[in-house]
C-alpha cells in the first residue's frame, strides 16, 4: 500500500479538525502548542515511508495524554492480544530475564481454543523473539505462529492461532469480542460471574444475558457473588446493568461530560439524572430526549430491588481491567458494595467514538469524560483494591489462581 502526500495532508487536516471539535481534554493540554507541533512535523510526515507516517501520527496523538486515542487503518496490523487472540500478558522475571506470561485467557477465544493456558510463557511470534517491554501485536484476519513453553521448562511448542476477520464500527475498531458473561459456582453458595467485556452499542443484549446468569446462580442457591473483571477490555453501557445488580435502589454511578460542558463548567447535581434504559422503548425515548441537547448526564442504577448476594460481593481486578469495568469497580468501592481484590486497574476511563479520516484510515478519539459520583476522574488514576494481591505466576501455571482463591475465602467468610 502507498499513500500519496496529498492524501496524507488530507488525513492530517481531518485529524486536526476532529481533535478540536470532539476531543475531551481531561489532561488540560495546550491545543495551540499541539497544533504547532503537528504543523511543524507535517513535512516530515508527508515524506516518510508508510510506517513512518503512521508512527508519527500516533506519536502526536499520544501527546494528547488520553486513553482511547488511536490511529489505525480499516485492517489494523497492530492490535493488543486481548483485542485479537483474547488474552492479556504480564511482565514476569524468570532466571533474571523479563518474559511475557499469559495472564488472562478468555473462554472460547482464539488463544483458549489453541490450548494456551494462563501461566504459559510467550517466547516468539512469527519466528521473532518477543520480550518486555516490546508488546507483541496481532492482526485481524491473519494467522500467527507462537512459540510458547511452561514456566521453568525448556520444552517449547509452536501454537498456530488464526485471528478471525472483524469489521470496525462507529463505536469501536475491529476487535474479536470475548464471550461475556460466563457464570459458574465456585463454592457452597458462591457464584462466579466472569465478565471480560461489555458488548453491544447500548448493552441491552448483554443486560439480558447477565440477568439470565444471575437468575441461574440464584436458582443454584448462590447468596454470595464473585465478579471477575480481570482483563476486561471495557465496552458499552451494559456495565450499568451490572452495577444495578449490586444495590437495590436508584443511585448515581457517575457522570459523563461532553467537551463543551467540561470547558464551560458545570454543577454535577444539576446534570440530568438518567438510569440505564431497560427496554428498547426506554432507549429510544432517552435517545430522543438528548438528540438536540448536551449529552452530559448523571447515570443511575435501575433500582432492581434487593438481592440475596447484596453486601456479599467480591470483585476481582488487575492491571488489565479497563474502562467500563473500572467504572463498575469504582462504583462498588465508593458505595461500599463489594470487597475489591487484586491489583490497581488500568486508568483508561473515557468514552470514545471512531471517525473516518480518509484513505481507509480511522481516528478513535475520547469524546466523553467520565467522573465518579463524587466528582473524581479515574482517567490515569484507576481503582485501588481493598485487598492488594499479586497473581502468583508459578501457581497460575499449575492451575492455581491465588486471587480467585482469596476472593472465595472472603466471600465464604461473610
Amino acid at each position: 500500500m502507498t499513500l500519496e502526500p496529498k492524501k496524507r495532508a488530507e488525513i492530517l487536516k481531518a485529524i486536526k479538525k476532529l481533535v478540536l471539535a470532539n476531543h475531551i481534554n481531561v489532561a488540560g493540554i495546550d491545543y495551540a502548542a499541539w497544533l504547532e507541533r503537528l504543523d511543524g512535523r507535517t513535512p516530515e510526515l508527508l515524506a516518510a515511508d508508510l510506517d513512518g507516517f503512521e508512527g508519527g501520527v500516533r506519536q502526536l496523538l499520544a501527546e494528547l495524554k488520553t486513553s482511547h486515542t488511536v490511529f489505525y487503518h480499516s485492517l489494523p496490523k497492530e492490535l493488543l492480544p486481548q483485542h485479537t487472540i483474547n488474552a492479556s500478558l504480564k511482565d514476569v522475571v524468570q532466571n533474571g530475564c523479563h518474559k511475557w506470561m499469559f495472564l488472562d485467557v478468555f473462554d472460547e477465544g482464539p488463544a483458549y481454543a489453541s490450548g494456551i493456558k494462563p501461566g504459559d510463557i510467550l517466547e516468539a511470534v512469527d519466528a521473532k523473539d518477543c520480550a518486555p517491554p516490546t508488546t507483541p501485536y496481532f492482526a485481524i484476519g491473519q494467522t500467527h505462529t507462537l512459540l510458547v513453553r511452561k514456566p521453568n521448562s525448556d520444552v517449547h511448542k509452536e501454537v498456530v492461532i488464526t485471528v478471525p476477520m472483524r469489521k470496525g464500527t462507529k463505536q469501536r475498531p475491529p476487535i474479536v469480542e470475548p464471550k461475556s458473561p460466563i457464570h459458574s459456582t465456585v463454592g457452597h453458595g458462591v457464584g462466579l460471574l466472569r465478565i471480560p467485556y461489555f458488548p453491544g452499542a447500548f448493552g441491552m443484549a448483554f443486560a439480558n444475558a447477565l440477568d439470565r446468569a444471575v437468575h441461574d446462580l440464584k436458582q443454584r442457591g448462590c447468596d454470595r457473588m464473585i465478579i471477575d473483571l480481570r482483563g476486561n477490555i471495557g465496552g458499552s453501557l451494559g456495565f450499568a446493568r451490572l452495577a444495578s445488580h449490586m444495590c437495590p435502589d436508584r443511585v448515581p454511578i457517575g457522570h459523563s461530560l461532553t467537551p463543551r460542558r467540561l470547558r464551560s463548567g458545570y454543577d454535577p447535581q444539576a446534570l440530568p439524572r438518567v438510569p440505564m434504559p431497560s427496554t428498547r422503548a426506554e432507549l429510544l425515548a432517552t435517545l430522543a430526549r438528548f438528540a438536540f441537547r448536551d449529552k452530559s448526564v448523571m447515570l443511575l442504577t435501575q433500582g432492581l430491588g434487593p438481592q440475596p448476594f447484596h453486601n456479599r460481593i467480591v470483585i476481582l481486578v488487575n492491571e488489565w481491567t479497563n474502562s467500563a469495568a473500572e467504572m463498575v469497580a469504582n462504583f462498588a468501592a465508593e458505595n461500599r458494595l463489594a470487597t475489591i481484590v487484586g491489583q490497581k486497574t488500568r486508568g483508561n476511563v473515557l468514552g470514545a467514538a471512531n471517525f473516518r479520516v480518509g484513505s481507509g484510515y480511522w481516528l478513535r478519539l475520547p469524546v466523553f469524560g467520565w467522573f465518579t459520583s463524587k466528582g473524581q476522574s479515574l482517567e490515569g488514576n484507576g481503582v485501588d483494591p481493598d485487598v492488594p494481591l499479586e497473581i502468583c505466576p508459578e501457581g497460575l501455571a499449575q492451575g492455581a489462581d491465588n486471587q480467585l482463591n482469596k476472593a472465595i475465602e472472603i466471600a465464604s467468610g461473610r
